[in-house]
């Protein structure tokens, strides 16, 4: 039986206690105020990390220009990438050993410090290494952030918050790049980073006052360093070869050959330390449990296809329709819009659904739908076709995100809350890099000695010479889409924990 939600969720959920596995275990009643408080602390955490990722863009090439080494600029936005993608499971764990509080303050301290010493760069490899160090920090803020709202909602409460987190990320990436242009046409491009500062710091006392309240779950670890370092090196290796590969360096170079081999060796040897190992880094129970495998596995392919469609669609906009920069950015926004839209819908379906798998199921089918009908004729599509059929697609991948999270939560135990949602958000991150690395090897025409020079000159051609290339990466976001539907579908469909809420009675 379901049950419909009340009208102000948050103050209901601060008073919910449950003894139900997987959920969060609140000891101390916490008030509306409270939770508003806490939630809207590391909202503005989960903010400072999304704008982050498009802030730096615009800013490129004032930051060449006043630096040098502008055959070195990718690496100011692939140093912070890599960071935070490697460090991410990384502070799951630590928050589940020493707290939310104490991991999310130290993860906010670090992201202030790498943008001071972003803003302050004389060189361009000072800017990396803090760009870097900047990530290390940004790549706590999201997962612990996730893990706090877990820590203090039933699982059938995290839908509406963090279908909200959606918009957030929606308003960062619409937010960032024209903030980044302004300040750095307007100003000076190190404001890119010295406006971290004082958000930083208005996060670090928000979370440091409200998060004292918290209900805490943590149990005494120990911290597995080697396989740590043997799951950071293997996750840095891939990420390097998929970045480099088919642009820095031809797919079958021995640098990239060498990382891709690297890194295999890397993840062999860390499979063997979690077998062997007293308390292994990512506990066995989560890698081997039904739901936390399949939802791992849909949400590395199904988010991994959103984070290429938005990286790929500019430039197919631009080189296959013709369209101006400017219409391109009307559809990313149109399909960035649907996985918003996608996002809310799911999150408010999946507290009202017994079969809440359903909605994410029919939005993968329907997202696939309209991808395969931009495969069947990717060159004659007007902007309005284009931009229904994206908007159709991002409402159809769009539950993936509140969804993979919840799932993942609802099915672990609450101190491995930390752990498990960190490890999630590896494994999506990890499945962009891959989704993007083989797009770019379908569009580079297979990446061969002579790919950086043959991709300069076939963009230089005529509009129509890319149409196959981009049909093919259609036709592989539609087998990645089919792959995560087809992994939801093995999804045990466990009830979401929490009490059943009752509407708040008149004052």
């Amino acid at each position: 039986m379901t049950t419909r939600a009340a009208p102000n969720e948050l103050a209901n959920a601060a008073t919910a206690t449950t003894e139900l596995p997987g959920a969060s275990q609140a000891a101390i009643p916490l008030d509306h105020v409270a939770v508003r408080a806490i939630v809207a602390g590391i909202m503005l955490a989960m903010f400072l990390s999304a704008l982050e990722q498009t802030i730096v863009a615009p800013a490129l090439p004032a930051i060449g220009r006043s630096l040098g080494g502008i055959d070195d600029l990718s690496w100011v936005v692939t140093a912070y990438l890599l960071a935070v993608t490697v460090t991410t499971p990384l502070f799951g764990k630590l928050s589940d050993i020493y707290g939310r509080r104490l991991v999310l303050l130290w993860a906010i301290a670090i992201f202030i410090a790498g943008s001071i010493a972003c803003a302050l760069a004389t060189t361009i490899w000072v800017l990396i290494v803090a760009r870097g160090l900047q990530g290390l920090g940004g790549g706590g803020l999201l997962p612990i952030a996730q893990t706090i709202i877990a820590d203090l909602l039933s699982p059938r409460e995290r839908p509406i918050v963090q279908g909200r987190t959606s918009i957030m990320f929606m308003s960062a990436s619409i937010l960032g790049p024209i903030l980044g242009g302004f300040l750095t046409d307007q100003l000076h491009w190190s404001l890119i980073f010295w406006i971290n500062v004082p958000l930083g710091l208005v996060a670090l006392v928000m979370s440091e006052r409200t998060l004292r309240r918290l209900p805490r779950n943590e149990r005494p670890h120990q911290l597995d360093l080697i396989g740590a370092m043997l799951m950071v090196g293997a996750g840095l290796a891939l990420m390097l070869a998929l970045a480099w590969g088919g642009t820095h360096y031809p797919w079958t170079s021995w640098p990239i050959v060498s990382l891709f081999a690297a890194s295999a060796m890397l993840w062999v040897l860390f499979a063997a330390r979690l077998l062997t190992a007293r308390e292994p880094f990512i506990p066995l129970t989560i890698l081997r449990g039904r739901v936390t495998s399949t939802i791992t596995c849909a949400a590395f392919f199904g988010v991994g296809t959103i984070i290429g469609i938005t990286i790929y669609t500019p430039l197919y906009c631009e080189t296959v329709l013709g369209f101006s920069a400017s219409t391109s950015g009307l559809a990313l926004i149109a399909f960035m819009a649907g996985t918003v839209v996608g996002s809310l819908t799911a999150a408010r379906l999946m507290v009202r659904l017994v079969r809440y798998m359903r909605v994410p199921l029919a939005g993968l089918f329907s997202a696939a739908i309209a991808l395969a009908l931009l495969a069947v004729d990717p060159v004659n599509s007007s902007i309005a076709r284009l931009v229904l059929l994206l908007f159709v697609v991002g409402c159809g991948v769009g539950p993936m995100y509140p969804m993979s999270t919840i799932v993942m939560q609802n099915a672990v135990k609450p101190h491995q809350l930390g752990t498990a949602t960190g490890t999630l958000n590896f494994f999506r991150t990890l499945g962009g890099a891959i989704v993007v690395a083989i797009f770019g090897a379908i569009v580079l025409g297979g990446g061969g000695d002579d790919a950086g020079v043959r991709t300069v000159e076939r963009l230089a051609a005529a509009y129509a010479d890319l149409a196959p290339e981009f049909q093919g990466v259609f036709i592989a976001a539609v087998i990645f889409l089919g792959i995560a539907f087809c992994s939801l579908l093995a999804v045990e469909e466990r009830p979401l924990h929490g009490p059943v809420r009752r509407p708040e009675r008149p004052t």
